[in-house]
């Protein structure tokens, strides 16, 4: 994976444990702010009273003049008696009040305040009120939790890419020695294969050369497998137009010394002249790996079954043996992942055959039964396959 993108994936990931951890504390911070915001309502309402009270007071009844109630923008008041009915109300939200005091009741905060007996119009209650609202409180709440989740998630960067640092260091290492390694083995391995057919074409077949020379073409398919993997990310797979059929023969050929060690017999079925257009080297790992698990993964004198048929808008190519079979079908595309680790290798094959097949849009179907053997089924559809 690049990089920039484990290293943002996991900031995020930090990111969102931190505001999962903070959830509490924000409950309580708005709770405790909305208790505040009650409180300094409480005191505008207070406010608002006194200036009803004041009028009230200053109001003469024996002058025979009608009184002009207060009236506020943002607050509603009424004068109530006894059982809290209305005398002169201006509020329209229903109200259940049984006592004096400060009320909240669906975002609606009031205040009672009793009069003297019979003193203001016969009321014995005065209420204010008005809609409470917390908007500031949620305004403020999302602004510190954008601030610190934007701290947290720069700050994670930073980290996350300081630790990293050595450990980048240390990769860029690792990958100059497979490198040189791989360049290291590539020599030996040719001059071995090399020498091996010099001699078989003036001597007799030695059945020593011939194992040491299966052996040479197993650890060639590794050695395939870890320069694809090297170069995958790197190099541009150019596409071309190849005879299948034709290459999948070469293949089989390449691999019947490495059978031959086991006893195991290749059959193939293959229909002449099927065309893809493909890149070379990502179909020989797809090939490569399948033959070579299948020879690893079947019996001692076993047999391997390949066939390669096209219909008129697809060409399917199979891989059957009668092997020890696969658990976890699934799993077995996982990098690394081994079933059994007495076959030896290093489970990179399957997962390099996925992410081709899944890039190009291959279908692959898997049938296994333990004990029983394997198949894979591989489907080529246009624009790959290329219809003649």
């Amino acid at each position: 994976m690049n990089d920039n993108r484990y290293a943002l994936k996991n900031a995020f990931v930090y990111t969102m444990l931190v505001a999962v951890l903070l959830l509490v504390p924000t409950y309580v911070y708005v709770t405790y702010m909305k208790h505040v915001k009650e409180i300094e309502y409480q005191f505008k309402l207070k406010g608002q009273s006194h200036l009803i009270l004041s009028a009230m007071e200053d109001f003469d009844q024996m002058e025979n003049k009608s009184f002009d109630y207060p009236r506020f923008q943002s607050f509603q008041s009424g004068l109530y008696d006894e059982h809290f009915s209305p005398i002169f109300t201006l509020i329209k939200e229903p109200l259940n009040v049984q006592k004096a005091g400060y009320h909240v009741q669906d975002n609606y905060a009031y205040l009672v305040i009793s009069l003297p007996e019979r003193r203001y119009f016969d009321a014995e209650y005065l209420i204010v009120g008005g809609k409470i609202s917390y908007v500031s409180v949620y305004q403020d709440v999302v602004i510190i939790l954008l601030i610190v989740s934007i701290l947290i998630f720069i700050l994670s960067l930073f980290f996350l890419d300081r630790f990293a640092l050595r450990f980048l260091r240390v990769n860029q290492r690792l990958d100059r020695f497979i490198k040189d390694s791989m360049h290291e083995i590539n020599t030996p391995l040719s001059i071995i294969n090399v020498n091996i057919d010099l001699y078989n074409r003036s001597n007799s077949t030695n059945k020593y050369l011939q194992r040491i020379k299966a052996a040479t073409k197993t650890l060639a398919t590794i050695y395939n497998d870890m320069d694809y993997l090297i170069k995958n990310e790197r190099v541009a797979f150019d596409y071309e137009l190849i005879n299948l059929s034709n290459y999948l023969r070469e293949r089989i050929d390449y691999f019947q010394e490495v059978a031959a060690l086991r006893n195991i017999t290749i059959e193939s079925y293959i229909t002449d002249g099927i065309i893809l257009f493909f890149n070379p080297t990502q179909l020989q790992r797809i090939i490569d790996n399948n033959i070579s698990n299948a020879i690893k993964y079947s019996y001692e004198e076993g047999k391997i079954e390949i066939l390669l048929e096209a219909n008129n808008d697809q060409c399917t190519m199979v891989f059957k043996d009668n092997g020890v079979g696969i658990k976890d079908s699934k799993q077995i595309f996982d990098r690394y992942y081994r079933e059994n680790r007495e076959k030896g290798g290093f489970g990179i094959g399957l997962n390099i055959v996925k992410s081709i097949i899944d890039n190009a849009n291959i279908d692959l179907k898997i049938d296994s039964q333990e004990g029983k053997g394997s198949t894979f089924c591989y489907r080529f559809l246009p624009p790959i396959f290329h219809k003649r």
